[in-house]
């Protein structure tokens, strides 16, 4: 039997179907409920066309619910008791969002048709899913769909992962060969089996790649050297081929993978582009509508801010510094001055923020404890230097010395900054020591490697409540 082309898309095209009947059936149902099956009290009787105009609203209303909560996604790295929880989650809070539209224009119990919408749709999206999970992995057994696949690394855990993959036929991977890392030495060839083929070293990788076009590549052992590893990267992201790693290798990839349990095969999905297009399309949008609401609606009060720093203080209110942002490139941010003019931090002889600094004025202090002072950052976010939520911008000379220390630390800059992020509503500590830095970085990978518009909403809320208990530094 052939092979299906983009295997790994197929997945997702087999959960839009599922979701489609699911939302036809459940459509139908809700309609028989609520205005035939005497239920309900009902006012009207709608016909044939009223429910195919309604399906297409339907079908628009959820498939946009759905792609915002992540639910067109590799079904590999999600359980399907994780799968029917995440169902729960978003058709909830569609079937909230329904009740709401219809509320104006029904007298019937509120509570009698959420229970009918939430029943109906939960059971429909979870049966039709299931489905179309087990349809696939069927597929996948009989080797209809496969993902053509290559394995990189030395020879005995390259055979290793292969083995893996041949048993784990849920995952579908069809092994293409194997690429070395050197030559094989002869104690190496006698583990060599005849229908897994060497295709080649890493130094060939390229074109080995335009020859075999696969869909995937697996590190079964260590990198040589960081430019070795970056090469392979940067081909399979032109190519739009996924990266797994074996556990044991994270290191080597720490702040470009989702961390995340896949089953079968325990491997670690290496994502360079950590948010999809569309996601990423809305996580702009909103920073953009966000801090316009922000800086439009306090304008009065941020107005306030500024004479008041100008009262206590000579100078200007608003204090300007250089940071590193995305892709290691270098801006300017801005904060509300909560220093003394003449004790200002000096540019060109940067100082770690200390607790109890002297040179922070009693208005300051509030400002800081609040974070009241970040607010001018939102023209940051506007301009693009910055996104609400993303790793704390740095200063020039300490990513330089971070990163001696740190090999890794520069890839937290794959994405852009933020004014808040996941370090910072977690802890308060502002101590300039090198194990300090390491958990500071390690939060932020953790940001970077499950960063989604659902991590981001829940960190606002955390930074509002950070904002109402005091917990900035003074």
């Amino acid at each position: 039997m052939q092979i299906i082309h983009n295997s790994k898309k197929s997945q997702i095209l087999f959960q839009i179907a599922a979701d489609l009947v699911a939302i036809w059936v459940a459509f139908a149902l809700q309609l028989y409920i609520r205005f035939f099956s005497g239920l309900i009290q009902a006012t009207a009787h709608p016909n044939f066309f009223d429910y195919i105009s309604g399906s297409l609203v339907m079908t628009m209303f959820w498939l946009t619910i759905f792609a915002m909560f992540g639910m067109y996604k590799n079904w590999h790295i999600r359980s399907p008791f994780a799968e029917f929880y995440a169902i729960l989650k978003t058709v909830f809070f569609g079937t909230l969002i329904i009740i709401f539209l219809i509320f104006s224009t029904n007298t019937s119990s509120i509570r009698v048709l959420f229970l009918v919408y939430f029943s109906i749709s939960a059971f429909t999206f979870t049966l039709f899913r299931f489905i179309a999970r087990k349809l696939q992995v069927s597929l996948r057994k009989r080797k209809i769909v496969q993902i053509p696949t290559i394995i990189i690394g030395n020879i005995k855990k390259s055979l290793e992962i292969a083995n893996n993959a041949e048993k784990s036929e849920n995952w579908g991977f069809k092994i293409i060969g194997i690429i070395l890392f050197e030559q094989p030495t002869e104690q190496e060839n006698e583990l060599l089996t005849t229908h897994i083929p060497i295709l080649g070293t890493i130094t060939d990788f390229a074109n080995i790649i335009d020859n075999h076009q696969p869909e995937a590549v697996i590190f079964s052992s260590g990198i040589p050297n960081t430019k070795t590893l970056f090469g392979i990267e940067t081909i399979c992201q032109k190519n739009k081929i996924d990266i797994l790693i074996n556990p044991n290798l994270y290191d080597h990839f720490t702040g470009r993978t989702r961390t995340q349990n896949i089953y079968g095969i325990p491997l670690i999905e290496v994502t360079p582009r950590l948010l999809k297009q569309w996601q990423s399309l809305i996580k702009r949008s909103f920073d953009i509508l966000f801090s316009l609401c922000v800086i439009i609606i306090g304008i009065p009060f941020w107005l306030l801010v500024c004479l008041i720093i100008r009262i206590e203080s000579k100078g200007s209110p608003i204090y300007s510094q250089p940071r590193i942002g995305k892709n290691n490139k270098p801006f300017t941010i801005y904060k509300f001055r909560s220093m003394t003019q003449t004790l200002c931090a000096d540019p060109d002889n940067p100082q770690w923020t200390k607790v109890g600094d002297p040179r922070v004025t009693t208005f300051g202090k509030f400002i800081r404890k609040t974070h009241i002072d970040e607010i001018p950052q939102f023209y940051n976010v506007l301009i693009g230097d910055m996104s609400i939520v993303g790793p704390r911008p740095e200063q020039p000379k300490f990513v330089e010395d971070f990163a001696t220390q740190l090999e890794y630390y520069n890839r937290r800059h794959i994405v852009r900054p933020g004014i808040t992020g996941w370090w910072q509503v977690k802890y308060k500590s502002h101590i300039l020591d090198l194990n300090e830095i390491k958990s500071r970085t390690k939060d932020d990978f953790y940001y970077i490697e499950n960063v989604s518009l659902q991590l981001d909403f829940e960190i606002i809320i955390r930074t509002v409540w950070c904002v109402i208990t005091g917990h900035g530094q003074t």
